[in-house]
């Protein structure tokens, strides 16, 4: 298959890009293009326009300040692997980019491209939610700042509006009580996650005074577990506790069910993924 007719430019810098994107009313941002390239082939999607913002090097960057780690919308997962600023920081996020697709993919896709895409498989999206990460975004309206809790609301669907563009992620700097991990099965032909389970937790003194949990695979859009959390929150967190609060959490009737897995399926990965997750979470956070 090959995509219809569509017109080309590639943007010198968000400002031009953000022109570009203006001037049509049927336009499409090209990042990594492991999404888009494919869904336009199939005729899935048929912009008029493509704006081109690989070649934008402000929004490659990953930076380290006080509280936070900023990644640049279009660094690469493999550029996020092997950032020394990520892997002393926020380590689970590294890991979690080592995991993405195979090689091609992780040279070439981008971590912004991947969160507006919200694909409700990908691997990003848990460890944004787990992390409580915040998305930066500009636009027509200038910028603005998007909770990650906030960032996906559907199938494909995210906060972004109409010609917005993601220009970078905050991840948070974990401290020395906090852990944080990633649990996912994946598809063996696509790595993406069947199911996937990120965590973050804080202990004081033997007892968890904060946890969240963000599932990926599993539903149509990814999304935080609060349930599991309240359960967890002020509990010593050992195996029995763990086992007790994640004990058929996701039911299967709110669950995908494909090639992949069936819901019941999931919903027992989700079982067993959360387990994984908030245990190595907790043994990072107690060590």
């Amino acid at each position: 298959m090959t995509p219809s007719a569509f017109e080309y430019v590639r943007a010198r810098s968000v400002e031009d890009a953000l022109v570009h994107l203006a001037g049509s009313e049927d336009a499409k941002v090209l990042a990594g293009g492991h999404s888009l390239l494919p869904a336009m082939k199939l005729r899935l999607d048929d912009p008029a326009l493509l704006v081109d913002i690989s070649g934008i090097e402000a929004l490659k960057s990953t930076e380290r300040f006080d509280d936070c780690i900023a990644v640049g919308a279009l660094a690469t997962h493999r550029s996020v692997e092997m950032s020394e600023i990520v892997r002393t920081y926020c380590a689970p996020l590294a890991k979690v980019a080592g995991g993405i697709g195979d090689p091609q993919v992780r040279n070439r896709g981008t971590i912004g491209g991947s969160l507006a895409h919200a694909d409700p498989a990908a691997d990003y999206p848990a460890v944004v939610l787990a992390l409580d990460a915040t998305v930066s975004v500009r636009g027509p309206q200038g910028s603005r700042k998007i909770a990650a809790s906030d960032f996906f609301l559907g199938l494909f669907e995210t906060a972004l509006e109409p010609r917005e563009l993601i220009t970078k992620v905050c991840f948070p700097v974990l401290g020395s009580a906090e852990g944080a991990a990633y649990a996912k099965f994946a598809n063996p032909a696509s790595k993406y996650a069947v199911v996937g389970v990120a965590a973050w937790v804080v202990m004081t003194d033997g007892i968890c005074t904060d946890v969240r949990l963000g599932v990926t695979g599993a539903a149509s859009r990814p999304h935080r577990v609060t349930a599991v959390e309240a359960a967890l929150r002020g509990t010593a967190m050992d195996a029995a506790i763990i086992e007790s609060a994640t004990e058929g959490f996701a039911r299967p009737d709110a669950l995908l069910g494909d090639l992949g897995g069936s819901r019941e399926y999931r919903s027992h990965l989700c079982t067993v993924m959360a387990r994984r997750a908030i245990s190595e979470a907790v043994a990072q956070a107690s060590a």
